[in-house]
């Protein structure tokens, strides 16, 4: 059972790492980010983009969001010795605090559950080979959501690090019933790929428009800044359906989005939110030949909903 603590005049839960990880499921986390980006497009949810305060040695990361009976923030502080994650989670109606919650793992599953929605509403339905381009600790979670909503027999997994993809091959084997293979080159990955998911921390694009092939489904998850991208302009301009979790924040943060609108291959009234999707405004694959994108940057709605599951599933 959680702790109980007291901050000030206030009293609330706070949550551990190990606590989340044992509540919080990927279809746990499945269900809660869909179920919030559906009342986002129905206008019952609020998310506030990421703002960023930096110093010469790190930067403290903000973002806020409110859903149903909940408001709450995540921040993060990134340094040289590592990253810190905490969500704070209030009460919509009163302004009480509920929890404080230890967040790396919340994170990442999140962010692997975003992707699930968007892998549920845009790939193929026959879609079963995923070509996986990174085996940091993002990949284990994007792979785990994706096999929840796809039937998937086939994993391909390229890291800049040889051992580093063997050994990812190895530890999802023994979690999943799929067979992963691990690869040397990009281009050996995507061949014959019916969904991409490109979760590295490259500053340089990986993936080029040659490489897309009618019918892939792209999830885009591991560059969220101006100074970095994982798809190259003619690659996103090849897409026809193309989504992202927050376009005021895909504007100031997407990199992948914001040069090929710059460079006229691309334009803002092509880029859509996840939840017009989800919420049934917006269309998604209209063929099986159409190339699709989900341009995932990490929103605090995406936070504040498994946040509540977590919090539901331990205090009721």
């Amino acid at each position: 059972m959680p702790e109980r603590i007291r901050l000030g005049e206030s009293e609330l839960w706070l949550i551990r790492e190990s606590e989340v990880q044992a509540h919080l499921t990927m279809a746990r986390a499945l269900d809660a980010v869909e179920t919030a980006f559906r009342d986002w497009a129905h206008g019952r949810a609020t998310n506030q983009p990421r703002q960023r305060v930096h110093t010469l040695q790190g930067t403290l990361h903000l973002m806020g969001a409110a859903w149903r009976h909940y408001l709450g923030y995540k921040s993060y502080f990134s340094f040289a010795g590592g990253t810190r994650f905490v969500v704070v989670l209030a009460s919509a109606q009163t302004g009480e605090l509920l929890a404080l919650i230890e967040a790396d793992w919340l994170g990442k599953i999140r962010t692997g559950a975003a992707t699930g929605v968007a892998t549920r509403h845009l790939a193929r339905p026959e879609a079963h080979c995923v070509a996986l381009l990174g085996a940091g600790s993002q990949a284990s979670t994007q792979l785990q959501a994706v096999c929840a909503v796809r039937p998937l027999r086939t994993v391909r997994v390229w890291s800049r690090t040889t051992e580093r993809s063997q050994a990812f091959c190895k530890m999802m084997s023994d979690l999943l019933e799929v067979e992963l293979s691990p690869v040397t080159s990009v281009e050996q990955a995507m061949d014959g790929a019916d969904i991409v998911i490109t979760v590295t921390a490259a500053r340089e694009p990986l993936v080029s428009g040659a490489m897309l092939k009618p019918g892939m489904h792209l999830n885009a998850v591991g560059a969220n800044s101006l100074a970095r991208r994982e798809l190259d302009t003619h690659a996103v301009a090849r897409c026809d359906r193309i989504f992202v979790d927050d376009v005021a924040q895909a504007r100031i943060e997407s990199a992948e989005l914001v040069i090929p609108i710059e460079l006229r291959r691309l334009s803002w009234e092509c880029v859509l939110p996840l939840a017009s999707l989800v919420g049934g405004l917006a269309v998604g694959r209209q063929s099986p030949e159409e190339i699709t994108l989900f341009k995932s940057l990490g929103i605090a709605l995406e936070d504040v909903a498994v946040a509540s599951a977590v919090y539901e599933s331990l205090i009721g």
